[in-house]
């Protein structure tokens, strides 16, 4: 299917604002950001996840679709045991920040890989089973607004939510 280079561009910027968050989505900066250190590892009455299960298990579940995406030696995570961390807090406030940094980065990667024209957003990645990037970046989009829903509820429960 090919398409227009002016629909392209506009399609890249479509992805590229879902990924971002905002609108109807919230920002994974402002729900991550001043996350009070002593509620990270509290899992609300009635929530299944703290904060810390919410922020790994999004870092982890991106960094698996960047991987998938782009590295031809892809080894599928077991599911669910690698996709979730093995505890509900984290073991230290620089292991929360490195958490948050390389989500960052693995987002900056994907969006770099959507922006770049050379990319081919509809073609199959050869190691798939009928995946594209276009594929990929949405189902991600779509997961971490999700997970970010659940993060903003858990702290809305635990009174850290500032709005």
């Amino acid at each position: 299917m090919a398409i227009k280079v002016s629909n392209d561009k506009q399609l890249r910027e479509h992805v590229l604002y879902l990924l971002d968050g905002g609108a109807a989505h919230a920002r994974f900066d402002d729900v991550a950001k001043d996350m009070p250190e002593k509620l990270r590892g509290v899992k609300p009455d009635g929530l299944p996840h703290s904060a810390w299960m919410l922020l790994e298990h999004l870092r982890l579940a991106q960094w698996d679709i960047l991987e998938f995406s782009c590295n031809s030696k892809y080894q599928a995570p077991e599911w669910p045991k690698d996709y979730w961390p093995k505890t509900e807090a984290p073991p230290s406030a620089a292991a929360w920040n490195k958490s948050i940094q390389q989500f960052r980065k693995d987002l900056k990667s994907i969006q770099d890989l959507v922006a770049n024209p050379k990319t081919d957003l509809f073609a199959s990645i050869p190691w798939g089973d009928g995946q594209t990037i276009l594929r990929e970046t949405l189902l991600l989009a779509d997961h971490n607004a999700y997970h970010l829903g659940q993060f903003v509820d858990l702290r809305r429960l635990l009174g850290a939510w500032p709005r």
